[in-house]
């Protein structure tokens, strides 16, 4: 199965279909407002390659499950509470 279909938080992977970095930027500038601040064009960006980055972690094994997550946090809470 194909771990980024669909992601634990409902996106599916056909909602982020692969392309190349200049396709997704010319994508999300379509998609943006003609009156867009250079901020909100940035802002746009920064939020698009944190998903690449982050869907690339995925298919690359460098992420943990939510089960995982809460377990650390248990952990480092008991030891933190234990001090």
């Amino acid at each position: 199965m194909d771990p980024l279909a669909p992601l634990a938080f409902g996106i599916a992977q056909r909602d982020f279909p692969a392309t190349t970095d200049k396709e997704a930027v010319i994508d999300a500038l379509s998609r943006l407002p003609e009156g867009a601040s250079l901020e909100e064009i940035t802002e746009e960006l920064h939020i698009m390659a944190s998903i690449r980055r982050g869907r690339a972690d995925i298919v690359a094994g460098r992420s943990k499950s939510h089960e995982e997550v809460e377990q650390l946090v248990d952990s480092l809470a008991t030891a933190w509470i234990s001090r």
